[in-house]
């Protein structure tokens, strides 16, 4: 019988809580990079997006030949007013040469590590060595994965944070102090990126929404825009993109939910994977201004998922499912569900 590893939601935050998300997410940024240098032998598409008025719903899938796997993931702005989570995911692992199913973990924890690895990686690449202080504005459930992930990947540690709404600064600064974070709750956006080395932007209005204005970014500033990832959703004045370097994923999906879709097809940019395998350039001086504008690919969520079916594997944060049917004759599935005979029920 083939069984399927299987990590829930509460293995997942026993793990993570356990093993740690900082030092965890600061080996996942290896582990990404790693995959980033073999970029090329991936099968690579955009994710299939079904999209409501509520939010959006999508498949991201990828293979390196070897290995398939997925995420389902979902975004819906308003969830929390509805008290359910703005974001939900889980994710699947297969092998190519059957098709058959191998492991099936819980996402939204995990996504959550994902990205604060792949903003981590990239400001590894491009932002100034010497940074010492990140502002963030969007300080939702995203916020504190990415603030260990820069300290994990850079040092930092000083965090000046801005949000719309308080409630979601006063959380993180109970989660972070705590950690040795240094946090300053700023008055406005504007007020926030005052003296940052990196900016990460991350907020949740799916919306055209310009929440860092070209006015407020200075030259040698790293800016890490995770908050888009569909289209009609974008956090960045466009006049900041004009006068920036620009780093992306994969072209195909960022150009239609990423913070260049407003441009066309001729605004360049480079995608990160050839920084990371020394084909392209990444930061040119220390005034240069350097967006990742990230939206999310498959291939980080394919990293994600092995890296923690190879962390779990034989330990008591995994769990085995009996989810594929294989009858003893290949051939013969109806054998699994042929109705009982009269004189088998007779004889029990």
């Amino acid at each position: 019988m083939t069984t399927v590893s299987f990590v829930d939601v509460p293995h997942m935050s026993r793990w993570i809580s356990e093993q740690g998300a900082e030092r965890i997410i600061g080996e996942m940024v290896t582990a990404l990079e790693d995959d980033f240098r073999r970029w090329p032998v991936f099968d690579k598409s955009p994710r299939h997006a079904v999209h409501s008025v509520e939010g959006v719903m999508e498949l991201m899938p990828t293979s390196d030949g070897d290995e398939y796997g997925f995420k389902y993931v979902n975004g819906h702005p308003r969830n929390p007013l509805r008290g359910f989570q703005t974001v939900t995911a889980f994710g699947v692992l297969a092998q190519v040469h059957n098709g058959y199913p191998t492991f099936v973990a819980e996402m939204t924890l995990l996504t959550a590590l994902r990205t604060a690895a792949t903003s981590a990686m990239a400001a590894r690449w491009l932002a100034r060595p010497d940074a010492t202080t990140m502002a963030m504005i969007g300080t939702g459930s995203q916020a504190e994965f990415q603030a260990l992930g820069f300290r994990a990947a850079l040092g930092i540690s000083r965090l000046h944070v801005w949000d719309t709404d308080p409630a979601a600064m006063a959380k993180l600064v109970r989660n972070l102090e705590p950690l040795g974070f240094e946090i300053t709750v700023a008055t406005s956006a504007a007020d926030a990126v005052l003296g940052a080395d990196v900016i990460t932007t991350c907020t949740a209005d799916k919306t055209n929404a310009t929440v860092l204005r070209d006015v407020d970014v200075v030259p040698g500033v790293h800016i890490n825009a995770i908050g888009g990832d569909c289209p009609g959703k974008t956090e960045l004045d466009q006049a900041i993109l004009e006068r920036a370097t620009v780093f992306v994923e994969y072209p195909e999906q960022t150009r239609v939910e990423g913070e260049i879709q407003a441009f066309g097809p001729e605004f360049e940019v480079t995608e990160l994977w050839r920084v990371v395998a020394g084909d392209a350039p990444g930061r040119a001086s220390i005034d240069e201004i350097t967006v990742f504008d990230s939206v999310g690919f498959a291939i980080e969520d394919f990293m994600a998922l092995r890296f923690v079916r190879d962390a779990v594997r034989g330990t008591s944060y995994e769990a085995s499912l009996d989810l594929v049917a294989e009858p003893s004759d290949p051939k013969n599935l109806f054998a699994m569900v042929a109705p009982v005979r009269a004189e088998t029920l007779v004889a029990h």
